[in-house]
């Protein structure tokens, strides 16, 4: 193999593995976002059913002997 293939060659991988880089960033700052959103939506839900099944509950204490 001529060193012009050989380089041809290293080049081409290079930028194939920083494309792969690129893409695999994305993925994880999409992944992120996506783990934000899902908590938030959960601690919502959460608030909604504590609410929802007693919502007078805990609220007054008798401490009267």
């Amino acid at each position: 193999m001529d060193i012009a293939a050989l380089a041809s060659a290293m080049n081409h991988s290079a930028i194939k593995q920083q494309a792969s880089i690129s893409v695999l960033k994305m993925t994880m700052e999409q992944a992120k976002v996506q783990a934000a959103d899902l908590n938030q939506m959960l601690e919502q839900t959460v608030k909604a059913m504590e609410l929802s099944v007693n919502p007078n509950l805990g609220r007054n204490v008798d401490i009267r002997l």
